[in-house]
C-alpha cells in the first residue's frame, strides 16, 4: 500500500519561500475564473505549518492542511465575496468557505482570543509561480489528531518520520513558540506578574 499524501506542498519537498515576499492572491476552486472567490494578501504569512486537526480545509486525499497566519489588516476579499459563508459559527476561528466548491479562503477570530487580529490562510490557493514565494512550512501541529479522523494509529510514527525527513518537528498541539504566546496572553489576562528569574 502506498503512503498517503501528507500534502501537495510537502510530498515533493518544501519550498523555503522568498525574502520580503509581498503577498498575492488566493482563489477558490470554482471552475470558471470569473466566478472564483478571490482574497488578496498584502504581505507574506507567518507560522506557516502543516495542521492535522479536523477543522482546517485539506486538499482531497491529504492528511494535513497547510495554514499560515497574516494580520487581518493585510487581507481583503477582492472578488465574489457574496459566495462566502462561515463553516461553523460556534468555532473560535470563523472559517469562510466558498459555498459552491467548499474551499476555505480564510479563518478569522472575532472573539477574545490570543490570536485575535490574525487571519488563517492556505497559501496553496495561489496560482502558478506565486505559490513559490510564500514562507515555507515551519512545523507540523496536531499530528495525533489524525487518529481521530481514521488514520490507523500504527501509521502515525511513519508519518512523524516522514515529517522529520522534511526537516519538520511534529507536535500534538502547536509549536512551542505559539504555545508560549497563548500562555503569555492568558497569563496577562489573568494579571500574572512576571519575574525575571526563577
Amino acid at each position: 500500500m502506498s503512503s498517503p499524501s501528507l500534502h501537495p506542498l510537502l510530498d515533493n519537498g518544501i519550498s523555503q519561500g522568498k525574502p520580503n515576499f509581498p503577498g498575492g492572491k488566493l482563489h477558490c476552486h470554482c471552475a470558471t475564473p470569473a466566478n472564483r472567490v478571490e482574497v488578496t494578501l498584502t504581505s507574506d504569512v507567518l507560522h506557516n505549518h502543516a495542521c492535522g486537526c479536523s477543522k482546517c480545509w485539506k486538499p482531497s486525499g491529504s492528511l494535513f492542511s497547510v495554514v499560515g497566519v497574516i494580520s487581518s489588516s493585510n487581507l481583503s476579499i477582492t472578488a465574489n465575496a457574496s459566495k462566502l459563508e462561515i463553516v461553523d459559527k460556534s468555532a473560535p476561528i470563523q472559517r469562510y468557505a466558498c459555498r459552491e466548491c467548499g474551499v476555505h479562503l480564510f479563518g478569522r477570530i472575532e472573539v477574545d482570543h490570543p490570536f485575535k487580529g490574525l487571519d488563517f490562510v492556505h497559501v496553496e490557493l495561489s496560482e502558478g509561480k506565486g505559490k513559490e514565494g510564500w514562507q515555507g512550512v515551519q512545523f507540523a501541529g496536531f499530528v495525533s489528531s489524525l487518529i481521530g479522523q481514521g488514520l490507523e494509529p500504527e501509521l502515525v510514527p511513519g508519518v512523524r518520520e516522514r515529517l522529520r525527513g522534511l526537516g519538520l518537528e511534529s507536535y500534538d498541539a502547536l509549536s512551542p513558540a505559539l504555545m508560549d504566546a497563548i500562555a503569555t496572553w492568558n497569563a496577562k489576562k489573568e494579571g500574572v506578574v512576571f519575574r525575571s528569574s526563577l
